[in-house]
């Protein structure tokens, strides 16, 4: 079955949280690429790892990861910790699943090095390509401020043959 990591729940954990502190997400309903403006708000991976009972060391891990990745901005100091690096519309469930958990992938194909014993044979390998497109595509439609304001609602059409 798909499922997130641990270290992928805790990001959008800390990610909406920080959107929620910053107040850059009011306006969600706007598109995810409308520019909101960022807040210096910080928090730092201890505030956020209390609040939600998570191990601030695994915590700190992931956040560190996420200031690699550009998704957030790391200041020191007494007013430092974390801070969302751009507005939290532009910035959406996809992006931050794959700076933590790297890219998606369904199958041992999923990925450009074709060394599946079965590749030249398969005969559903493009239908398996086809859903993981539709997988990234839609984690990609909602954006850490309709997170922040609840506003995911929107069903995502999905067609069942049976």
């Amino acid at each position: 079955m798909l499922r997130l990591s641990k270290k992928a729940d805790y990001a959008l954990i800390a990610m909406k949280h920080l959107a929620i502190k910053s107040g850059a997400h009011r306006g969600a309903a706007l598109p995810v690429s409308a520019a909101l403006p960022v807040s210096s708000v910080a928090a730092s991976a201890r505030e956020i790892a209390e609040q939600y009972d998570i191990p601030v060391e695994l915590m700190a891990k992931v956040l560190q990861r996420l200031v690699r990745t550009g998704l957030l901005v790391s200041t020191q100091g007494t007013r430092g910790g974390y801070t969302l690096s751009r507005a939290s519309g532009t910035i959406s469930v996809g992006d931050v699943i794959q700076a933590i958990d790297g890219p998606f992938t369904v199958t041992a194909c999923s990925t450009d090095n074709n060394d599946c014993e079965q590749y030249g044979k398969c005969s559903i390998r493009d239908p398996l390509w086809q859903i993981k497109e539709r997988i990234v595509a839609t984690l990609s439609t909602v954006s850490l401020a309709q997170m922040a304001n609840d506003q995911v609602t929107e069903q995502v059409p999905v067609a069942i043959r049976r």
